[in-house]
């Protein structure tokens, strides 16, 4: 049987990493995003419903198609299969990465992480970096909310990040869903318990898809920077235009490492390490 979906690209763009959201992996670079249609949850929230929640007409490539592409533009590291859930294009994504990384190209994902173990597993294998999405530390909110649950997803993450996949997650805080300090501080607690390094990325809401709600609280975002910036040493606040948040703090010397204005960085280090001596667990930097 045929992946109804497979090789069906309905969005393509060479991005910034930065937008994945990637801050600690190959900073400054481009990767080639694409995405299908379909998704395996139902957030009533969904930012990207416009693919995510309907079937829509694409672009037929197949695996060397797209391996080909990724060649075409000289600073692209990879391909980023991101936009809709890559989780439902298991298939596909697990034919497409053998010949991207015989190019030496990376292979990215931005998932919703709620996949069984196994093709999990199989992904974990091929994939070079994740931004994988936390929506909340309620079971109860991923099944009223998102039609999922909260589990396999916290157990995916942890996959990922011991089989040596660079990690990084998203935490979407939605206007009246999400925006419990408690919960928030659970979140973050599991995050530092795995590992204080990882990047957690706090990203603004907007009216979108079955939800009205007005767009997330400025002040509610940094106070989430600022309960999470106690144990964990790289947090960034996204879809707000803000002075802090975006920049790559040493945490040992607060050095300002990574420097972010929009999608364009300028780096301040040549390799993963700060001139205090402190290790900066930051991927692809050109020493």
């Amino acid at each position: 049987m045929t992946l109804f979906n497979y090789g069906c690209v309905v969005a393509a763009n060479l991005d910034p990493v930065e937008k994945k959201p990637l801050y600690h992996f190959h900073p400054g670079k481009s990767i080639l995003s694409v995405g299908t249609f379909g998704c395996n949850l139902a957030c009533r929230f969904c930012q990207n419903c416009d693919i995510s929640q309907q079937e829509v007409p694409g672009q037929i490539l197949t695996p060397k198609d797209l391996a080909e592409s990724a060649t075409k533009s000289p600073d692209n590291i990879g391909v980023a299969f991101t936009y809709n859930e890559p989780g439902i294009w298991y298939e596909f994504i697990m034919d497409c990465a053998p010949l991207l990384l015989e190019l030496n190209k990376k292979v990215v994902l931005v998932t919703n992480g709620y996949l069984e173990e196994k093709p999990w597993e199989n992904l974990c294998s091929v994939t070079q970096a994740m931004n994988i999405d936390l929506k909340a530390f309620q079971d109860d909110f991923y099944k009223k909310i998102c039609h999922g649950s909260l589990a396999p997803i916290l157990k995916n993450i942890e996959t990922a990040w011991r089989a040596g996949v660079h990690v990084e997650l998203t935490n979407l805080v939605v206007t009246g869903l999400n925006e419990d300090p408690a919960d928030f501080e659970r979140l973050v607690d599991w995050v530092a318990g795995l590992s204080p390094d990882i990047p957690l990325h706090l990203s603004r809401y907007f009216p979108k898809f079955k939800e009205s709600a007005p767009p997330t609280d400025a002040s509610i975002l940094e106070n989430f920077r600022r309960i999470a910036k106690e144990k964990l040493n790289y947090v960034f606040v996204g879809n707000l235009t803000s002075s802090e948040g975006q920049n790559t703090i040493c945490p040992g010397c607060g050095s300002v490492l990574i420097e972010r204005q929009g999608y364009q960085t300028f780096a301040r280090i040549a390799g993963p390490r700060c001139s205090c001596g402190r290790a900066i667990p930051i991927m692809g930097l050109e020493s």
